[in-house]
């Protein structure tokens, strides 16, 4: 049994946790700088943007965790350290601080930073800040989350429990993300950490599978991020016995990890820029999973159709229209579609065909905050879900001033 617990990155054995305000951001009610350390060197697992356009600290983070352990997290919010011509420089003196303050060496640190592209990331704020930062970790999860938000309007934490070897194991995580989130690999800043005992070979290819099904199913608005890193850790302090291979643990150490980037898709879609619903649509009844995920990922994207998911309006031809662009096996003559919410189901298509139904009830169904999109291709039995977010006029407004 997998069962949400309080806690976040901290809720898992050995790890700690803050988040200040150091600088970066004019703003001084807004944290912009987060840590989190490990009491012990981690298996630790990454991806990273496909953009090929990359922050300087994916570079360096990459090299960090070559070896497959880390032992922090440094994390900065205000300012992306990206097409900077100092950027590793940057990049590696904040790794360099965490050493000074924590104990931890430079080389077992992750860094990550978000913000605006383009603008060069002074060292001065984040060397002022490290020294409360470090002397404040605890269980600061919750201080965390908030530093490495940037035009998120909530912040995105989650932990579970579930059992391994006979041993309660624990895992936790936080994410920002709110745009330019289309992913391949990844599409936002997100750590993790967990205290099952698991092999760094073994972490990574959980993390690559299970990206597939949950960052990759997610879309905001079809930009991919210069910045973005998914990041695992596992202190292994739960005591269960090392998972070295498939099986039955490694199966319920993924679902425990599905659990968790699903859940930050849900939080990230509904927290879209300008966004006021979050949509979610389950393509069932596809030959291959291949289909199902490109069928489900077509309708999320679909601008026409965030479009009239803002203005609760039951356009289900939109739906069509992207099923049959997105590159997915169809028969149309087959293909059953209704919208669900919290009002009800409403069922506008069988076979392809159009129902009648009530305009008035379809503007109920619509108008909630959490929107499902039911396709039956009938055409096999695998299935897919994606994650979105509705269009709106505010997400124009965000994004017209956001560097300035």
């Amino acid at each position: 049994m997998i069962e949400t617990i309080a806690g976040g990155v901290c809720a898992p054995k050995g790890f700690r946790a803050n988040g200040v305000h150091c600088g970066i951001r004019k703003n001084k009610t807004k944290k912009d700088l987060a840590l989190i350390v490990a009491d012990k060197r981690c298996a630790t697992a990454c991806v990273y943007t496909t953009n090929l356009v990359k922050g300087a600290p994916i570079l360096v983070t990459k090299r960090h965790v070559a070896d497959g352990y880390a032992q922090a997290v440094v994390v900065n919010s205000g300012n992306a350290n990206t097409c900077n011509a100092d950027g590793v420089e940057i990049a590696e003196k904040m790794c360099a601080l965490v050493e000074a303050h924590t104990g931890v060496s430079a080389e077992d640190v992750v860094v990550a930073s978000t913000g605006v592209i383009g603008q060069r990331l002074p060292i001065a704020p984040i060397e002022a800040g490290m020294p409360a930062l470090a002397a404040g970790l605890g269980d600061g999860s919750d201080a965390a989350a908030e530093a490495i938000m940037t035009t998120d309007t909530v912040k995105k934490e989650i932990a579970f429990r579930f059992v391994l070897d006979g041993k309660e194991c624990r895992i936790g995580a936080i994410a920002k993300g709110v745009g330019m989130i289309c992913p391949n690999m990844a599409t936002l800043l997100m750590f993790i950490t967990t205290d099952a005992a698991i092999s760094p070979a073994m972490l990574q290819a959980a993390l690559s599978e299970d990206v597939k099904s949950s960052l990759n199913m997610l879309s905001v608005d079809r930009d991919t991020s210069t910045n973005d890193t998914l990041c695992i850790m596992a202190s292994g302090l739960a005591g269960n016995r090392e998972i070295i291979e498939k099986g039955a643990d490694f199966r319920i150490f993924c679902r425990a990890l599905h659990c968790v980037t699903s859940a930050v898709c849900r939080m990230i879609a509904a927290d879209g820029e300008g966004a006021t619903k979050l949509i979610e649509c389950t393509v069932s009844g596809a030959a291959t999973l291949k289909d199902a995920r490109l069928a489900a990922k077509a309708v999320v994207c679909s601008d026409l159709l965030k479009a009239a998911i803002f203005g609760a309006d039951a356009n289900w031809g939109r739906v069509l229209c992207a099923l049959g662009y997105s590159g997915a096996k169809l028969d149309v003559d087959k293909i059953d579609l209704d919208f669900r919410s919290a009002a009800g189901t409403l069922a506008v298509c069988r076979g392809g065909a159009g129902l009648d139904f009530s305009e008035a009830f379809a503007k109920e169904v619509l108008s909630e905050k959490e929107i499902f999109i039911d396709v039956n291709v009938n055409l096999g039995k695998k299935r897919a879900t994606a994650w979105g977010c509705d269009l709106t006029y505010d997400y124009v407004k965000i994004n017209g001033d956001y560097r300035t």
